[in-house]
């Protein structure tokens, strides 16, 4: 199925491309919750998650990503909010 989107103009619909999972890229099985610096590329500055249209993970990633980073700020690894 085709995504096209108008530009801002009106004019001709341009193809946009498909964002790709970072983890099946990577081929990682299991999403650490102490691997703190692959977790902050997920979180904004004010410390909210990445929704999965702005990522670009895959469904099951992206659930699995969500848990490691509650676990991270439980355990004060990762701030609640940001600065």
């Amino acid at each position: 199925m085709a995504d096209y989107r108008r530009n801002e103009r009106g004019g001709r619909p341009r193809r946009t491309r498909r964002k790709v999972c970072a983890f099946c890229a990577d081929k990682v099985e299991h999403i650490d919750y102490k691997d703190i610096p692959r977790l902050r590329k997920f979180v904004t500055e004010r410390g909210k998650i990445l929704p999965k249209r702005m990522s670009g993970n895959c469904a099951s990633h992206q659930r699995e990503l969500t848990i490691a980073i509650k676990r991270a700020r439980h355990l004060a690894m990762l701030p609640f909010a940001g600065e």
